[in-house]
């Protein structure tokens, strides 16, 4: 049987790793068991590499192992650029087999998977579609999970473009999506989330096409939160899902907010699991909540409800993305009184247009 552990820990700064190394040292953690790390850093690019280096430099040396192999052993997804009551922190994940009987209800089970190397000009392509899709259901069953219902969040960190890659594509008479790097990861990160979909069954590959890619907004996924960095160069997959091979104390649900004031969205994916939810909730349920993760789509149009916003037109329509991560950190923030939400902004194909997808873990009663 597989053993879930989850580990909601602060950061005083992005290269603050303190929380984790305490609980190695304390034998409340066997560094042996870390399979996954996904954090909300603040800073940008430069600082996501900082934060992962910290990580690397302290776990090699309770491990005993090179910084390298850290890396290649231990996703570790680092979501940057924080903004307005966004708390950073960082989610460690343990997994280990254990003997017993099964609980009697599905628990939470996590699967971990990289695609290959991907090449420049597959960015953004379907051959990163069908990548993804081939390594989403090698996750699951590393899992253990049989149903794609019982899947309930995917976070897929891609490769993003660069000049070098760029350069390295055309040296070899090869095209790459767009020159516009923004663009292209973009196309990246929607086509990873089209993987997703693909391998849980939410599109069907026919109606798949390079053209679709970020281009048509009625195929999405709602587990699928995905992001782009330059550190990557394959796509690192951690699912996550309740599975009847698990005995962890904790399970996930997950629920999809129309747009950012649905409410009722949010709330599904608390009581998912378990959380009675009113009006807020109360003090002794927010205390079994572990963690929760946003896919923020707020910057996704320029309305909501009929309302004109400017995230896409004002002269700060740059920073869109944190916008939309600050804003439902907070309205989720609110409900469960707690603003270490980890919120991660990109609409391409995750969710209809303008959604946010909410992914809780909670404590089993």
């Amino acid at each position: 049987m597989m053993d879930v552990g989850v580990y909601r820990l602060p950061m005083a700064g992005p290269d603050d790793v303190s929380e984790l190394e305490a609980l190695i040292d304390r034998g409340e953690i066997d560094p042996k068991d870390i399979c996954a790390i996904i954090a909300q850093t603040e800073g940008d690019g430069y600082a996501r590499g900082y934060s992962a280096l910290a990580f690397q430099l302290m776990l090699s040396e309770k491990l005993g192992i090179t910084r390298e192999e850290v890396w290649d052993r231990i996703p570790m997804l680092m979501i940057g650029l924080t903004g307005g009551l966004m708390s950073p922190h960082y989610t460690v994940f343990t997994r280990r087999e254990v003997d017993g009987p099964a609980p009697g209800e599905k628990r939470l089970a996590i699967g971990i998977k990289d695609t290959r190397v991907l090449l420049p000009e597959e960015y953004g392509t379907m051959a990163q579609v069908r990548e993804v899709a081939r390594a989403v259901k090698e996750a699951m069953e590393d899992a253990g999970i049989t149903s794609v219902e019982d899947v309930h969040c995917v976070e897929v960190k891609c490769p993003g473009l660069t000049a070098k890659r760029i350069a390295d594509a055309e040296s070899r008479g090869k095209r790459v999506v767009s020159n516009n790097l923004a663009e292209a990861n973009s196309k990246a990160k929607g086509a990873s989330a089209l993987g997703v979909a693909l391998a849980l069954g939410e599109v069907k590959e026919e109606d798949l096409s390079d053209a679709a890619i970020c281009n048509d907004w009625g195929l999405y996924s709602n587990v699928a939160s995905t992001s782009a960095g330059t550190e990557q160069v394959a796509c690192r997959i951690v699912l996550l899902g309740n599975s009847d091979k698990s005995v962890s104390k904790y399970k996930i649900g997950s629920g999809v907010m129309k747009d950012t004031l649905d409410i009722t969205g949010a709330k599904a994916a608390f009581k998912s699991v378990g959380i009675d939810v009113g009006d807020t909730i109360c003090d002794e349920d927010r205390k079994r909540i572990a963690a929760v993760f946003i896919n923020a789509g707020a910057d996704a149009t320029g309305y909501i409800r009929g309302r004109r916003t400017t995230m896409k037109s004002d002269f700060l329509s740059g920073y869109a993305g944190i916008f939309a991560k600050a804003v439902i950190n907070a309205i989720v923030g609110a409900l469960i009184g707690d603003t270490m939400i980890l919120a991660s902004a990109g609409y391409e194909h995750q969710g209809p247009l303008g959604a946010n997808l909410v992914a809780a873990i909670a404590k089993v009663e």
